[in-house]
């Protein structure tokens, strides 16, 4: 993958489950050699996680595509010293330990810099690296309660529900490989800043972030916002309605201009004429008649005539797909979101259909070259090939688990 955009760039993932996995993936699929530690014997826990049949979980297979596995104990003297040894080959490192814990492991940012003082040290926990609350265990679905997102997610009759997604561990992967690649545009530039060259992310702000207007709401309209079935407050007509064949519609009909396409469409020109109702304020205040409106017409019409009656309006409207249907549809394939690749399950080898590559870019396009490897796959090849240690020492450390 020569012309890939991020070939040359070498990536060190101390984490594990799927914060740090998630950032380095972003890395991997556009051509940076991602090096993920695992401990030896067990590996990243995340491989025996969702797991149906077989040792390795699709899960893992899916996070740790395009990735090396190395076993290191970096508990031991000699795993330390291995893994500061390819620290000093390494552009970025990311890791996802409680705050202190890389500190007492003696791999803290200040010594990784000492070993290589260009390194970028991306560093993604609970709650960060700072405040009253740094020590703390944290993960994905505490962080999303946290930072308001549970609290406002389901029906406003019964307790808060969490997304069905790691919303808190992809945001805050994402931004830890945008901050970053931040550090590695400064230092390209010349720019870099003097001494560690630290991303500091928390999950809960990650999500935090997504919030929109949570607070400024509060402050500007003493509003805080509480669970309005998945609707936004302000939005109207938006949300999920129901189809003739028990499936179901998300339609976005909250802009003027496609309000006004929205009412023609399901027969109800007398709204779409309605002045008043050019004003989202407006449209907020009569919520439930328009949504009436719109499931009289959805719930007589099949979710995909309603879907095509409606896109051809100009109303952005989609199905609410399963598994089932995503790994059909044609506009999935088409863009290459789907991806078939031999992995043996089980023994023999299967088609396993997994996700693309996101963004796409047309020029140098990411591209999964093998899914998540088997436990210290490359360990010889990395240690053998980047460090030159001899196979007899190789041989060493294995026998006594540094490897």
């Amino acid at each position: 993958m020569a012309d890939a955009p991020l070939t040359g760039i070498r990536v060190l993932e101390l984490g594990s489950f799927i914060a740090a996995p998630f950032a380095t993936r972003l890395f991997a699929d556009f051509g940076a050699e991602v090096i993920k530690i695992e401990r030896p014997g067990t590996g990243d826990e995340l491989r025996g996680w969702r797991r149906g049949r077989g040792e390795t979980s699709m899960m893992f297979r899916t996070m740790a595509r395009n990735k090396k596995s190395v076993t290191l104990d970096l508990r031991s003297d000699e795993g330390r010293r291995i893994a500061l040894d390819l620290v000093r080959h390494t552009d970025v490192v990311v890791e996802n330990f409680r705050p202190g814990a890389l500190e007492r492991l003696g791999l803290g940012p200040d010594r990784l810099t000492e070993a290589n003082p260009d390194v970028v040290v991306v560093r993604i926990s609970g709650y960060g690296q700072t405040g009253p609350y740094r020590d703390r265990a944290g993960f994905g679905g505490v962080a999303e309660a946290f930072a308001g997102l549970r609290h406002v997610t389901g029906y406003p009759d019964r307790p808060p529900v969490r997304s069905a997604a790691p919303i808190a561990d992809t945001a805050a992967g994402l931004h830890g490989a945008v901050g970053a690649l931040i550090l590695l545009l400064a230092k390209a530039r010349g720019q870099a800043p003097a001494g560690p060259k630290l991303v500091d992310v928390a999950l809960y702000e990650s999500v935090f972030m997504m919030m929109d207007s949570l607070i400024p709401d509060l402050d500007a309209y003493d509003m805080a916002r509480e669970r309005t079935a998945g609707n936004l407050p302000g939005v109207v007509p938006s949300g999920v309605y129901p189809a003739a064949d028990g499936q179901s519609v998300v339609i976005a009909g909250n802009s003027s201009g496609a309000f006004g396409r929205l009412m023609s469409a399901v027969g109800r020109d007398d709204l779409a004429a309605d002045a008043t109702l050019a004003d989202g304020d407006a449209r907020y205040a009569r919520e439930t008649e328009l949504d009436d409106a719109i499931t009289a017409w959805t719930s007589r019409h099949s979710a995909a005539e309603a879907v095509r009656i409606l896109s051809e309006a100009g109303v952005p409207a989609g199905p609410v797909y399963d598994a089932r249907a995503i790994a059909e549809d044609e506009h999935y394939q088409a863009r290459g979101m789907v991806r078939p690749i031999k992995v043996a399950v089980d023994g023999e080898p299967e088609d396993i259909r997994f996700p693309g590559v996101v963004p796409h870019l047309p020029a140098t396009p990411g591209e999964v070259r093998w899914v998540g490897p088997e436990l210290g796959e490359h360990t010889d090849e990395v240690l053998g090939g980047l460090l030159d240690i001899p196979d007899e020492e190789l041989a060493g450390y294995r026998a006594r688990k540094v490897v």
